[in-house]
């Protein structure tokens, strides 16, 4: 998959691209670029850079622009004015960890696979009545974890979900292994420390780790 077909037009979920996204926090944008090619060469192209410091947008644009095999989203999206400045950025896919009728109609509106965060049952059956039905469960750990997404399985098995929100590689495979969980979201693969010294043979063998939780 390329960077200059739409996700959308593939016909593949942003739920299916690997079994872990990571999500990225990034200080300084040069950073990106050797970044998303070490997840990528460890098998996890889906990549949520998340828009909490001022180098997100830099750090989308970069890789982009220069890691065509990665597929690069925003996340943290929660305004209109972040659904445009990250398509503008060229975000092919948009996260929020939550919600709201005006938010919901930015991120349809963008063209972008989105997917919106709920914590309770009534949002998921809301965005249901909405025609979506791949969303964001968030804070994972905090609302209900496993347990929950089990008992929203049976009611509701139109909704799938990517859990994220204390997620880590010992309970991940317990998220994966329910029928209404795509994939799960995590930062264990990139660690700040790695990160701030720049290594990427450490994020590489990490995200290996993660990819190899779905065979």
């Amino acid at each position: 998959m390329t960077s200059s077909a739409p996700l959308a037009a593939s016909h593949v979920s942003v739920l299916d691209l690997a079994p872990v996204v990571p999500v990225v926090v990034l200080e300084d944008p040069a950073d990106a670029v050797p970044l998303a090619r070490a997840l990528v060469a460890g098998g996890l192209p889906a990549i949520e850079v998340t828009l909490r410091t001022g180098a997100a947008l830099d750090a989308i644009r970069a890789i982009a622009g220069n890691v065509p095999e990665a597929v690069v989203g925003a996340g943290t999206v929660i305004s209109t004015r972040n659904v445009a400045e990250t398509v503008e950025a060229g975000a092919r896919f948009l996260v929020s960890p939550g919600w709201t009728d005006t938010l919901l109609d930015a991120m349809k509106a963008s063209g972008l696979p989105f997917l919106p965060g709920v914590s309770s049952t009534s949002e998921v059956v809301a965005l249901l009545e909405r025609g979506v039905n791949e969303m964001k469960f968030f804070p994972a750990e905090a609302a209900g974890g496993t347990a929950y997404l089990k008992a929203l399985a049976s009611p509701l098995p139109q909704a799938r979900f990517c859990p994220t929100g204390g997620i880590s590689l010992a309970s991940a495979p317990s998220y994966l292994a329910l029928p209404n969980v795509g994939c799960v979201g995590g930062s264990w693969m990139v660690p700040a420390d790695a990160v701030a010294a720049k290594d990427w043979a450490r994020v590489e063998q990490l995200a290996a780790g993660a990819a190899a939780l779905r065979g």
